[in-house]
């Protein structure tokens, strides 16, 4: 989950704002050639607090999907409103995170005899979230280690438990996404040739790589190398530049490259991709909500 930072950079200059279109047609002054996601929460210095108004924001700005962790843990009328509201605009809805009992869940690695029924259960309920909200991604993340075991006991046990999962999501033509993460030294899943494995050996369409480049610059590095290295297990990318996890352009990630080599990469497959804004702003400030979006102007001015 996003841990919120204090915003810290210079502040670009504020940009007048279009007269909002009304939510049946939606008309953006441009569209973003990637499908980026931002989060609820993302804009509401701009947008305010609501829902809708929060989506008709992205859409008017360029935005073509939408991505929302919590998924699960909204009510359903809430669900419903944003799942009608993106197909009003014309909008994806990007990955939710599986409920599993959060990054530090033990479900994965300890080899218990009930843990591949139990994810597998989630991962039903999680089934029931993506048909009421059109998503077809949804974020799993492999707990924590387990130290009296030798990893590669532990390893085969997350392959079990995850196996278990992507019958679920196979049968029901859904993904899940599995995401290496940088946020503990505790966290089973940390690099992308780690989860590549897990990939190849759980072998289904229903089991791909989450490429969050934020946590795996922190991790390994190496993000145009590691991209090419996994790009047939990649579902789904994620970014965030390091360090502050803010927009692109604020730390020292070379996004402008990197977008182009993963562009490069889809038109030369025919693949595409949702690509989620998982970073700050963290506070409502609209010459930070106006920096971030600018980032991405610049870099989809360069595709």
């Amino acid at each position: 989950m996003i841990t919120r930072r204090t915003l810290v950079h210079t502040a670009l200059g504020a940009f007048a704002l279009a007269a909002a279109p009304s939510l049946s047609g939606a008309s953006a002054k441009r569209r973003f050639k990637l499908k980026l996601a931002p989060h609820l929460g993302q804009f509401t210095a701009h947008a305010g607090a609501g829902v809708v108004d929060q989506l008709k924001f992205m859409a008017d700005e360029g935005f073509t999907a939408l991505e929302d962790n919590s998924m699960m843990q909204r009510p359903v009328s809430e669900q419903e409103t944003i799942a009608r509201t993106l197909q009003q605009l014309g909008m994806s809805l990007g990955v939710f995170v599986v409920a599993v009992g959060g990054n530090q869940n033990k479900l994965f690695t300890t080899g218990e005899k009930d843990n591949p029924k139990t994810f597998a259960k989630a991962c039903q309920e999680a089934v029931g979230v993506a048909k009421r909200v059109n998503a077809k991604w949804m974020t799993v993340v492999p707990g924590v280690f387990t130290p009296r075991l030798p990893i590669g006991i532990q390893t085969a046990n997350a392959i079990d438990v995850l196996r278990a999962g992507a019958e679920v999501f196979e049968r029901e033509n859904l993904v899940m996404v599995l995401e290496p993460l940088a946020d503990s030294p505790d966290l089973f899943l940390r690099t992308a040739d780690q989860a590549y494995e897990l990939c190849r050996a759980i072998d289904s369409p229903a089991c791909k790589i989450l490429f969050d480049m934020y946590h795996l610059q922190q991790n390994q590095g190496s993000i145009i190398a590691s991209i090419d290295q996994t790009w047939n297990e990649i579902g789904y990318f994620q970014m965030g530049d390091v360090p502050g996890r803010l927009w692109p352009g604020t730390g020292e990630m070379n996004y402008g490259n990197i977008f182009k080599h993963i562009t490069s990469k889809m038109r030369e497959s025919g693949r595409e991709f949702i690509f989620g804004m998982e970073h700050g702003p963290w506070k409502a400030e609209k010459a930070g909500e106006r920096a971030c979006i600018e980032s991405y102007v610049a870099i989809d001015a360069a595709l």
